[in-house]
């Protein structure tokens, strides 16, 4: 029989950090605000980036605008995209390429054009999952994680956009 690991829970209301140490997150609940919303988690030591952060899509790829966004080419990041005029670029973890002070590009594994300047949130450090909620999900239990639960190796900041508050169950 295999070690047993205890299962614990960190409680947030808004974005900030649940955890700030190695852990394999095994589920997520959130409590939505009337609003359709969003719940993106990072593995990172440091808070996400979202403010007048843009994108747009070209073939396989994203360029993104952040102004004075301080990352260099070879940074790896966590990043999670809103939907633009012909969809969404695919939420991951990337390595990105520095263009200028207020650009970056990265590689998309999907191709297509999206324009409309939709908004990102990024964090330097890995993309864990993100859950999405409509109007109606004053409560959302999402399920339990299979097997080992998705690893952060650093801590898990959780970005919200119109929820309420999160939990996350680690162990």
């Amino acid at each position: 029989m295999g070690m047993q690991t205890d299962v614990k829970q960190a409680h947030l209301n808004g974005s900030g950090f649940l955890v700030k140490s190695p852990v394999r997150v095994k589920g997520v609940s959130f409590y939505g605000s009337g609003t359709a919303g969003t719940l993106v988690l990072f593995d990172t030591s440091a808070a996400a980036v979202s403010a007048s952060v843009t994108y747009a899509r070209s073939g396989t790829t994203v360029t993104v605008t952040k102004t004075a966004h301080g990352l260099t080419s070879g940074t790896v990041i966590g990043i999670h995209f809103a939907t633009g005029t012909g969809g969404t670029a695919t939420d991951g973890t990337y390595t990105i390429t520095r263009v200028d002070a207020n650009t970056f590009t990265l590689t998309d594994i999907n191709t297509g054009t999206i324009t409309g300047s939709p908004a990102a949130v990024y964090a330097v450090g890995r993309w864990l999952l993100t859950y999405e909620c409509d109007t109606t999900d004053v409560f959302q239990n999402a399920p339990l994680i299979p097997g080992e639960g998705v690893r952060a190796l650093t801590g898990v900041y959780a970005y919200a956009s119109n929820i309420a508050a999160s939990q996350i169950y680690y162990g």
